[in-house]
């Protein structure tokens, strides 16, 4: 067990997270914005993963954007004639906030880079009194332990054996990110919103941890699936969260809450079921317009293979099985974390087999040889050799 909390604390790093009023869910295709008046949004980052979906939710809603970044991830994804009215700033958080200017106001501000403390301190301090709200993306690995199901936004936080240290590591993760909730909130009290998203999945994700699964069913054949259909999983849509950030942002909401798909609502039989019914589904809309032989996607089988063997093989949780770990010891909770709050504030999540279209479409318009490297889940020689093993145990 202790070898596996080590692995576990690496992968979830790398996955890199008083009650307030309920409200109606506004859908980020809505005509105006949930206040009224269009609001002026600087996002702290912006041209990753999330930051594109935000974009376009707050654009199609009619809001003005600003980007502070260094420029370096996706570049072009907003250069194209779609995105040529959003304004552009570059600079470096760690050392030049100059292109922020010093006197320029923002409604909000939407902080998606928030890694190290002493960055929102610095950007906190530059922007209070220029915003009115500051909404930070911080995750649940902020907290200590998830070893009770249902655990909700006071559990207690991760704290650093080192409060200096400024490398994020498996080890550092979930203390500097707490931190940095700090920071913001110091920054601005009482005008801070902190949201602690799980595992974001869907278009556009570049860690592969959670479209090794929709990809694997579409490759089809036999394949190893971790622990127990019964075994619990979590996590939230980009666009889901994308458009939760805005809402909270129209709504002008402060405090934390978690985001994530309902606690509980997911386990890995229904995720790795629905991948295997939407390839399927997929593959037969493909050849209906187009004649093909019989996708590999069609003769997919699942053979679940026990938590204790996959150790015993050298398979880990969440980097080898993605989205997956044991519901035991420090992670009894894992896959249940309360999302009661943000779901009353207005949090929806869309249908899981939506989530998996959208993400095995984005992963095949992939080019060749991308998709022949990734980034997570186990090797078609690997995952044979384990499920030999398995078969053969006597």
């Amino acid at each position: 067990m202790a070898r596996r909390r080590e692995l576990l604390k690496a992968g979830l790093a790398c996955a890199v997270a008083a009650a307030l009023p309920a409200c109606a869910r506004t859908a980020a295709g809505d005509a105006a914005p949930a206040g009224g008046a269009p609001l002026k949004i600087l996002v702290l980052g912006g041209t990753g993963f999330l930051g594109p979906h935000f974009v376009a939710a707050a654009r199609a809603r009619g809001h003005a954007l600003t980007l502070f970044n260094r420029g370096k991830s996706n570049p072009g994804r907003f250069e194209g004639e779609a995105f040529a009215d959003i304004e552009q700033l570059r600079g470096d958080r760690k050392l030049d906030l100059s292109a922020l200017g010093d006197s320029r106001r923002w409604d909000a501000v939407l902080d998606t880079s928030a890694y190290i403390p002493a960055d929102v301190t610095r950007s906190a301090q530059l922007l209070a009194k220029r915003v009115d709200r500051y909404l930070i993306v911080s995750t649940i690995s902020v907290y200590a332990r998830t070893d009770t199901p249902g655990q909700d936004e006071a559990a207690p936080l991760a704290t650093l054996v080192d409060p200096t240290a400024t490398e994020v590591t498996g080890e550092t993760y979930g203390g500097l990110k707490a931190l940095c909730e700090h920071a913001a909130q110091a920054g601005l009290p009482g005008r801070t919103m902190v949201v602690r998203p799980g595992l974001i999945v869907g278009p556009g994700d570049t860690t592969d941890r959670f479209t090794y699964w929709p990809a694997r069913a579409d490759r089809g054949g036999e394949i190893l699936a971790p622990g127990s259909a019964d075994d619990p999983t979590q996590f939230i849509d980009v666009r889901d969260l994308a458009d939760f950030l805005l809402l909270a942002l129209e709504k002008r909401y402060t405090g934390i809450v978690n985001a994530d798909a309902p606690a509980g609502s997911i386990t890995m039989g229904r995720l790795l079921s629905t991948c295997q019914a939407v390839s399927r589904r997929m593959n037969t809309i493909q050849c209906v317009r187009a004649p093909c032989p019989q996708p590999p996607g069609h003769d997919s089988t699942l053979t679940w293979v026990p938590a204790d063997f996959l150790e015993a093989q050298g398979v880990s949780a969440w980097q080898d099985m993605p989205a997956w770990i044991p519901a035991e010891g420090d992670y009894a909770g894992f896959g249940r974390i309360s999302t009661a709050r943000a779901q009353a504030l207005g949090l929806r999540t869309r249908p899981l087999d939506d989530t998996v279209a959208a993400t095995l479409e984005y992963w095949r318009s992939l080019p060749d040889e991308r998709r022949a490297q990734p980034k997570a889940g186990l090797s078609p020689a690997r995952e044979a050799t384990v499920l030999q093993a398995w078969h053969a145990r006597g």
